[in-house]
């Protein structure tokens, strides 16, 4: 039971750098109802920024800020001359303008800072600490606790700020959001800039935990059975698939593992995305779609 429990701990914990970048999405998703690609390519931009200019001699704190910056001008560029050029298209034309987009991304961080792998150092202790006698990553436990706050502060923007209010407004009725004067434009911004910094965060908890590479990109996929169990639409949703996720693929490899042959830790969350789809499509947290026919 000691291990049993060790074992779901540790993919609780790991199972928050997934919902770190599904947060990066539903921030998207429920104000354009834009499933944005280019997430996974925006993780690796602003890692990829951060590591090369603290390379270069940048302090951390003026590397962290100029980044955040890098990623606020993305943010602005892409709502001026993608966005606003694609209003009231159809939502498989907004897909494609990301997935554009994402390669996009990924040839400017490669023309700006190179192709080659970086190590990235946050000054955390990965030794292992003891917590009521279980042993857990200190990274971990620190990915867990910025994971925790970041919510935390997204919900209080969404409905304690007049901007976070109007966000919530376009993502229930677009509509009637700009019948009473909500700026679409300004709202697609503030979404794409909030995505952007989300995706700052979880390109140094990532990048620390695996180097600052071009497979970065790929979190993009491990973030689908995080969305999908948590639903599209919900921040809370993302932290929760996330866990769900994380601790269901340890606990699969440790207890199912052994009797198909091991390696199922890497497929076994998409196997649950699919049951999820036919029990529960919308996710746990997602908003149930009506519509008259």
């Amino acid at each position: 039971m000691a291990y049993a429990f060790e074992t779901l701990v540790s993919g609780l914990l790991a199972g928050v750098m997934y919902s770190m970048v599904a947060i990066g999405f539903v921030l998207i998703y429920k104000a354009s109802g834009v499933f944005n690609f280019a997430q996974g390519a925006m993780v690796l931009f602003s890692a990829l920024t951060f590591v090369s200019l603290t390379e270069r001699g940048v302090p951390f704190v003026y590397a962290l800020a100029l980044t955040a910056a890098a990623m606020i001008v993305v943010a602005i560029l892409i709502e001026r001359f993608v966005l606003r050029r694609l209003v009231n298209r159809s939502p498989i034309t907004l897909f494609m303008a990301t997935l554009g987009l994402s390669y996009i991304l990924e040839g400017v961080a490669q023309a700006f800072w190179g192709a080659d792998v970086h190590g990235l150092e946050l000054g955390i202790n990965d030794i292992p600490v003891s917590v009521l006698g279980i042993q857990l990553s200190r990274f971990d436990l620190f990915a867990s606790t910025t994971a925790a706050v970041l919510v935390v502060l997204l919900s209080l923007f969404a409905s304690k700020t007049r901007l976070g209010l109007s966000l919530r407004a376009v993502a229930d009725d677009p509509v009637a959001a700009l019948s009473l004067g909500v700026r679409l434009p300004k709202i697609w911004r503030v979404v794409w800039t909030l995505a952007g910094l989300v995706g700052l965060i979880a390109g140094l908890l990532w990048g620390a935990r695996s180097g600052v590479q071009f497979s970065l990109t790929l979190v993009v996929l491990k973030a689908m059975p995080v969305l999908i169990v948590g639903g599209f639409d919900s921040i809370g949703g993302a932290i929760v698939g996330g866990l769900i996720v994380g601790a269901s693929e340890k606990l699969a490899e440790v207890y199912i593992g052994p009797f198909v042959g091991g390696g199922i830790e890497n497929w076994f969350p998409y196997a649950l995305a699919v049951g999820f789809l036919l029990l529960r499509p919308a996710g746990l947290f997602g908003d149930h779609a009506i519509e008259r026919v």
